[in-house]
């Protein structure tokens, strides 16, 4: 049932306490850096499995799909070990590069089989006419395969923005931490006031929220398009 009253000032008190602004800030950064690239790391490499005949393509796809079926949870003690041996343990790019090397083999899979199934004429044809396959990747198959891409767009943002484990491991300086690990802390600190801890949860989930509300009549469409196909 709706609220007797709506208490806007647990907003303010929220954001203001329990270093609040600062992991929401920081899962902005981490997100909006981390989502764009690792798209277009997985379609560049989705088209070149697909389109440009190399000679361990079908390995290479192996590789790929095995990678899909690795729980990244067994990999946090290495990983630990791999970001901290380079120092990068509480930086963005510490947090970045793991979770774009974690996220491209699903986006690779998906984007593999809507690229299989664009008739290979059309980039043949683009060869002679003397396009390179970047020119075709860029001009050709990136604009017909938007819908997939934001599907992915939608799932990626969800998954970095909500993100705890792996945060959790590489990001030791409260100053770092993103919302999940925010909230983490929140709770402990204002377990009595469930009013402050309610909006927090709400402020977490919102950005997420929108993001799906806008790209929502892809998300069905696209996924689709990518995992029939091929």
């Amino acid at each position: 049932m709706p609220p007797v009253e709506w208490a806007w000032g647990n907003y303010s008190s929220a954001w203001n306490r329990g270093s609040f602004a600062s992991s929401f800030f920081n899962s902005v950064i981490i997100t909006a850096i981390k989502v764009p690239i690792g798209l277009l790391m997985s379609a560049m490499a989705a088209y070149a499995l697909a389109k440009i005949k190399l000679r361990f393509n079908k390995l290479l796809l192996l590789v790929v799909v095995f990678g899909t079926m690795i729980p990244f949870q067994v990999m946090l003690a290495p990983l630990f070990t791999l970001v901290n041996s380079f120092g990068l343990i509480d930086t963005y790019i510490g947090v970045i590069l793991p979770y774009i090397a974690f996220g491209v083999p699903y986006q690779v899979f998906i984007l593999h089989g809507f690229f299989k199934a664009i008739p290979k004429e059309l980039s043949e044809a683009a060869l002679i006419d003397g396009a390179s396959h970047f020119t075709i990747f860029r001009r050709i198959f990136l604009p017909v395969c938007l819908p997939v891409l934001a599907a992915l767009f939608i799932l990626d943002f969800v998954s970095t923005w909500n993100e705890f484990a792996m945060a959790l491991v590489l990001l030791q300086d409260q100053g770092m931490w993103t919302l999940p690990l925010g909230l983490m802390s929140f709770q402990g600190q204002f377990s009595s006031d469930y009013g402050q801890l309610n909006a927090a949860i709400v402020m977490t989930v919102l950005p997420a929220t929108i993001v799906y509300l806008i790209f929502q009549r892809y998300f069905v469409s696209g996924l689709t398009s990518g995992a029939v196909k091929g």
